[in-house]
């Protein structure tokens, strides 16, 4: 965790980021210069959104994000009597957020967006940041599952192999990927095999230099 300015953590993180933004700041500056969104753009505030980033993109308050969203929902969440709550499910590259925020014990659905491919390792982490306005929100618990899930072999390599975040048919900029621990073996054979090519290029080099002096005296006698 490395504190920072989206939502109060890091710029251009690495991983998967669920907003709960309370405040437009792209409409608001849109109001400033008495512009206007069409119905069909403008977003209503409480409002989710969520962002697959592989540490080159970062996150635009400005625009509250929009550059970046893989979706979102409005939830008006602010001065309610009950509890309210947010499922965050990601089961086979398929991620899903749903909300239940109308003290009914029902879910409702907010982001399904397929296609997430999210490495092994990674932390579970709540973050908050305060601006002009204040606003007061209380997570009260954070639960983790671990959903058992039956992969064929096919798809547990295609799994493993994911090194770092991103997202089918949305094109991130290119980042290296670290690259897997060699083995031992491995290790032993580049070490081996590159004292080799050195010994026998000293040997290569030694021959063609004696040949060199050779042909050097007879020139001389």
């Amino acid at each position: 965790m490395q504190p920072g300015p989206v939502f109060g953590n890091m710029d251009k993180f690495v991983g998967l980021g669920v907003f709960i933004d309370t405040y437009p700041n792209e409409e608001k500056q849109q109001e400033a210069q008495k512009r206007r969104y069409s119905p069909g753009v403008q977003r209503v505030f409480p409002y989710i959104s969520a962002m697959v980033n592989n540490g080159s993109l970062s996150y635009d308050h400005e625009r509250d994000g929009r550059p970046t969203e893989l979706g979102g929902c409005t939830a008006i969440v602010r001065n309610l009597h009950y509890d309210t709550f947010l499922v965050i499910r990601y089961v086979k590259r398929h991620l899903t957020i749903m909300m239940d925020i109308d003290g009914k014990h029902e879910w409702r659905d907010c982001i399904e967006v397929p296609g997430v491919r999210l490495p092994r390792g990674y932390y579970f982490g709540t973050s908050s940041i305060t601006g002009d306005l204040s606003d007061n929100h209380d997570v009260i618990s954070l639960k983790l599952f671990e959903l058992t899930v039956e992969r064929t072999p096919e798809e547990e390599k295609l799994h493993r192999d994911v090194f770092l975040p991103s997202v089918d048919n949305m094109k991130l900029p290119e980042m290296t990927a670290p690259l897997p621990p060699l083995s031992g073996l491995a290790l032993f054979l580049i070490v081996f095999f590159s004292l080799v090519f050195s010994v026998f290029a000293i040997v290569i080099g030694i021959i063609l230099y004696n040949k060199w002096q050779e042909q050097s005296r007879k020139r001389f006698y």
